[in-house]
């Protein structure tokens, strides 16, 4: 369990973009109906499986779903005000979003938040592999030239958590009460943005 104060020393933050830096505006029960899938299907990976050209089709349709989205982004409570505070530490940011990289440049645009991440820095399901594959992580790391134990996940899944521990970097779990609490995989749990702001 990585300790508040060792993680307040990590310099590389590496933050899931829906439902952590905004606020929950997804409705994915949406998104599922107008794609067609089951209830509880993992959309990515659903669609991963089609065949083609149903499996672009479907992606392209995705795609213009979460512009959609993205139009209506809102930023999470404190959000530029924690973003600033690392950014004055010297700290290093990354977005690492099941996303496409378009949509997430739209939202933190959306957010103006971004002037706190170079575009390269901001991986989407095109540039890596989806979470909970590490493989974001562990690009964004490669980039950076840090090791894991310099670097935090930041999200509100169990999917950012889960890709955290796989890396071995330390995760924060930002918990909206929506989904139930991962202790198993959360070092450090918060309801608000607000409350990382504090600890730094």
């Amino acid at each position: 369990m990585t300790q508040v104060t060792d993680l307040c020393d990590r310099r590389f933050w590496v933050f899931d973009l829906d439902g952590t830096l905004t606020r929950p505006v997804h409705d994915f029960a949406h998104i599922r109906r107008e794609l067609g899938l089951a209830p509880d299907a993992d959309i990515l990976s659903t669609l991963s499986t089609l065949p083609s050209p149903e499996r672009e089709q479907q992606f392209e349709r995705l795609d213009q779903l979460e512009l959609f989205y993205a139009a209506q982004t809102e930023p999470a409570t404190a959000v530029v005000e924690l973003l600033a505070r690392l950014a004055g530490r010297g700290c290093t940011l990354g977005i690492l979003t099941r996303n496409s990289q378009p949509v997430a440049l739209q939202a933190l645009a959306a957010i103006n938040a971004s002037d706190y991440f170079l575009p390269r820095y901001v991986l989407g399901r095109d540039e890596a592999r989806p979470k909970p594959d590490p493989q974001g992580i562990e690009t964004l790391l490669e980039y950076w030239g840090a090791w894991p134990d310099q670097a935090v996940m930041v999200g509100d899944f169990r999917y950012d958590l889960e890709a955290g521990r796989a890396c071995g970097t330390a995760t924060v779990h930002v918990d909206h009460g929506i989904h139930p609490p991962w202790p198993e995989l959360t070092d450090l749990r918060v309801t608000c943005l607000s409350q990382l702001v504090e600890m730094l």
